[in-house]
């Protein structure tokens, strides 16, 4: 399993099973970010803002994934709903593991919905407030679901991401065990958990 970040929210996953791009961005969406060409198997994207669902930057395979995928629905705010709309978390499973990427989730999730998802391997999460759950309901999350690896996304850094949402260092002082890693890839080491691991982003 190899997980590739492109910045914000936009992640490729490659399996034994097929590929997936999740939430690819538009050209100009994202300040200090400009998303290449993609190619995989299949395209997901939490909801229709253009920052998370370009799916014109990714050139489908044609071939047919042999993982599951499930959908959760959820909202990208706390008013359910009435301030941006829905989101929807998509939950991979392939090679035995459990991914969750939830999108531009902007609520703690109800018991009821983290009961459902159950345990996951490796959880993608935003982090930087504003548009989504911020840096002290993230790390609640994490707690409540207690996933093997924690891999936060949607913050600011030097040089690329909104400029109202804050830096990922905000996540990370909650955290208790943390990695920032010199690259943008991660084949992940399910020996090693639970632990946050931090994505070098590829900027420009």
């Amino acid at each position: 399993m190899k997980l590739t970040w492109y910045g914000h929210s936009c992640f490729k996953l490659e399996t034994d099973l097929g590929s997936v791009v999740f939430d690819p961005y538009g050209p100009g969406s994202v300040p200090g970010l400009e998303l290449p060409e993609l190619e995989a198997d299949l395209c997901l994207c939490s909801h229709g803002h253009g920052d998370h669902n370009y799916a014109a930057a990714v050139k489908l395979s044609g071939r047919e994934p042999g993982f599951k995928v499930t959908g959760f629905p959820c909202f990208h705010d706390d008013k359910q709903g009435s301030l941006r709309g829905n989101n929807l978390m998509h939950l991979v499973e392939a090679e035995g593991r459990r991914l969750l990427h939830m999108g531009d989730l902007g609520h703690m999730p109800e018991p009821e919905l983290l009961k459902e998802l159950g345990h996951i391997d490796l959880l993608l999460i935003p982090v930087g407030g504003y548009y989504t759950i911020d840096s002290a309901m993230a790390a609640a999350i994490v707690r409540a679901m207690e996933p093997g690896i924690v891999v936060p996304m949607h913050y600011r850094g030097k040089g690329f991401g909104f400029q109202v949402i804050s830096y990922v260092e905000d996540f990370t002082e909650r955290m208790d065990r943390v990695r920032f890693l010199d690259t943008n890839v991660l084949e992940p080491e399910w020996d090693n958990c639970p632990i946050t691991l931090v994505l070098k982003c590829p900027v420009g």
